[in-house]
């Protein structure tokens, strides 16, 4: 096998016929847009592409800071070249290659759990997607005449959207091109909302599509707002389509709770019971994230209350990837961690302190907030002692990390 870079001209053909055979070819043009969002590496198997692997530049909120993260954004095997590790190992490699240009942590959407595990990559927080009748919603408040959008204003909304209310764990996808590329996707896309920016530039809307114009579901794909107000008048909006559309499917945002906004929740769930436009909701954890630089990362994190030093024991699955020249080889290891106001990570054992024993896969988790150190030392590959386990559930005391934006 042989890893580099893609070329257009050269191996055009071939991704193509990848990305049909796993699903993924909507539109040509489309493929060929996502293609140059990021860094884009194949693998070659007897002369040939076999495997792609697409990593792009991203910003990681963690509280107050914006950390430079690597997004993968795109893995994708032929049917021939299955269960031969191709995948795995240009993935570990694109990783190497964007640890070392200086992203700290990397985040990915997951077709299952249990590949990107191997990779270091540890489950996110859940989801709730909700399915809505309109007219349930009960947001009072007046909305003004919305602007239309479309495909053709991406470079502004993708701007808007980087700007968009900052949250503990936001992830902006930096390339426009992304944003373009997800606009031409899907049925019937579409743009609502407000220029209220400087110069008259988006300030808050909502990117949807829609499986039936007529009657729905419409999809929000994605809601930019910065401020209350803003958020109240978008839901106002959204409100206004009860007369003609049955039914709305959205993610819940970050800080926000949709069953305080729905009338009688439970009594529309139970007469659209098995219907076509049933009301419901449901949570799944999609998204999965790893640590790719643990001093950097840590010299990043503010946690209030007082200091805690301990010894780290960590494993990292990348490592068994990649080969002996890699820029990077994970960061499994030994260290001494404190975490505090200010938070740090230097190499080295320390036999007087407690000591934790985890996967990166566990440790990214509990630093991003994803789950307690008490719970993931019942279910994941996090140990210590008891009264650590219990400091470290009172240090990392995080909100839900949401990075509001699928790849």
């Amino acid at each position: 096998m042989h890893f580099r870079e893609y070329h257009p001209e050269a191996d055009r053909a071939a991704v193509h016929r990848i990305w049909h055979e796993v699903g993924w070819m909507e539109k040509e043009e489309i493929t060929d847009l996502v293609l140059t969002a990021g860094q884009t590496w194949v693998a070659d198997l007897e002369g040939q592409p076999e495997c792609v692997v697409q990593t792009t530049p991203a910003a990681l909120r963690y509280l107050e800071e914006e950390l430079p993260a690597s997004i993968v954004t795109a893995v994708a095997t032929s049917h021939v070249a299955r269960k031969r590790g191709l995948p795995k190992r240009l993935l570990a490699h694109r990783l190497a290659q964007d640890a070392a240009g200086g992203a700290v942590v990397s985040t990915v959407d997951v077709f299952d759990q249990g590949f990107y595990d191997r990779l270091g990559f540890g489950p996110g927080c859940y989801e709730i997607i909700f399915d809505l009748d309109p007219a349930a919603l009960t947001v009072a408040g007046h909305y003004r005449t919305p602007h239309r959008f479309t495909r053709d204003d991406w470079p502004a909304l993708h701007a808007a959207r980087l700007a968009r209310r900052p949250v503990h764990g936001r992830c902006n996808v930096l390339s426009p091109v992304h944003t373009r590329a997800q606009m031409m996707n899907g049925k019937n896309p579409f743009g609502l909302g407000y220029r209220d920016g400087p110069g008259d530039a988006p300030s808050h809307y909502c990117w949807l599509q829609a499986d039936d114009m007529e009657v729905g579901p419409y999809r929000i794909q994605w809601m930019v707002y910065q401020t209350m107000e803003q958020f109240r008048e978008l839901m106002a909006l959204l409100r206004s389509f009860e007369d003609q559309v049955c039914l709305i499917h959205v993610r819940e945002l970050p800080g926000i709770q949709f069953q305080d906004l729905l009338s009688r929740p439970f009594r529309q769930r139970a007469i659209t019971r098995r219907g076509s436009f049933e009301n419901t909701a449901y949570a799944v954890a999609y998204w999965q994230i790893r640590l790719l630089d643990l001093a950097g990362a840590l010299a990043r994190t503010h946690l209030p209350g007082p200091p805690l030093r301990f010894h780290l024991v960590l494993r990292d699955p990348v490592a068994d990837l990649l080969d002996q020249d890699a820029p990077w080889h994970g960061i499994g290891g030994e260290y001494i961690v404190e975490v505090g106001e200010e938070s740090r990570a230097r190499p080295g054992q320390d036999a007087s302190l407690p000591t934790l024993t985890a996967s990166v896969n566990a440790f990214s988790r509990l630093w991003f907030g994803v789950r307690p150190a008490s719970g993931l030392a019942y279910t994941d590959e996090l140990a210590g002692p008891p009264e650590l386990l219990r400091q470290l559930d009172e240090a990392f005391r995080l909100p839900a990390p949401k990075p509001d934006w699928d790849f």
